[in-house]
């Protein structure tokens, strides 16, 4: 059934994406000889159990059973295979209670200027470090994007007039393909994207990707970076928080930090503004007119 699926998605032209693939192709290993009359509850249970024991956490456990669903319903629903969703949702359920399945915790870790100094310096510092990662982790602060984003920029989505960048089928839970956004290269969070584009331009001549480097070695020179200096509960995707929380930081509002970001669901950012109550006395008096500026208007 699951090839089935496969098959049907890539003939209406709609092939799955590589995450979503991997998740399948593990799902066909572990339960893809079990007969069908054979995926009952009792099944699916033990399938989650022998998951967790394996080390999958709740939230992937829920991704595992929400694609097992997905393909008994469209085995049911679009070649008319006499099977049940509610094995599947009664194992969930019962997975569910058990804290085997459920959402994953979101992390609220932020690197302190301290840390990204030290990361940024021995990273520049480094002779055996042959991609530009000080400038990487730079710019991943300065713009909020991820890992493959930063990647994937082509300098013909970079528009040198209007300082900012397309970023093409950004990720999206609804609709990735077409999702292309344009974003603005501040410098508002303690870095400045756009000086660091024209570092780039130099460096690459303006030919092919901004940063010519594959997404994996970027993430793999951070971890051994952050190894190095003893900062081993860092990653890559802090840099994103640690840039929206800046751009709260600088005064930017909920619609705002949305256009750089992307993204849809602004109760999503909610938690990435980290505000301290210091935070708003701080934002109140930079908003406020100096008093030369105050008497002008008299």
């Amino acid at each position: 059934m699951i090839a089935l699926h496969l098959d049907d998605l890539a003939q209406v032209g709609k092939p799955v994406r590589r995450s979503k693939s991997m998740v399948l192709k593990a799902l066909k290993v572990s339960l893809g000889r079990v007969n069908l009359k054979d995926i009952t509850r009792e099944k699916l249970i033990e399938y989650g159990r022998k998951r967790a024991a394996q080390g999958a956490g709740p939230a992937t456990l829920a991704i595992d059973f929400a694609f097992i669903r997905t393909v008994l319903t469209h085995a049911a629903a679009v070649h008319g295979i006499e099977i049940s969703v509610e094995s599947v949702q009664m194992a969930r359920a019962a997975l569910k209670h058990l804290d085997l399945v459920g959402k994953s915790n979101e992390r609220d870790r932020r690197p302190t200027q301290d840390e990204l100094d030290r990361l940024i310096g021995f990273a520049e510092s480094n002779p055996q470090q042959f991609l530009p990662l000080g400038r990487i982790i730079r710019f991943a602060v300065a713009t909020a994007m991820r890992q493959a984003e930063i990647c994937r920029i082509e300098w013909s989505d970079v528009d040198m007039k209007k300082r900012s960048v397309t970023i093409r089928d950004r990720k999206d839970p609804r609709r990735k393909d077409g999702n292309h956004q344009v974003v603005p290269l501040l410098n508002s969070t303690g870095y400045d994207a756009w000086q660091i584009i024209l570092e780039q331009r130099i460096v690459t001549r303006g030919l092919g990707r901004v940063f010519p480097y594959h997404s994996k070695s970027v993430g793999a020179a951070f971890h051994r970076s952050c190894n190095k200096i003893d900062l081993d509960d860092l990653c890559f995707h802090d840099l994103r928080h640690e840039g929206t929380s800046r751009l709260f930081e600088a005064g930017f509002s909920i619609q705002q930090v949305a256009m750089v970001t992307g993204h849809k669901d602004w109760r999503m950012l909610r938690r990435y503004t980290n505000l301290k109550p210091e935070d708003l006395h701080k934002m109140q008096k930079a908003a406020q007119p100096s008093m030369e500026q105050f008497l002008a208007t008299l």
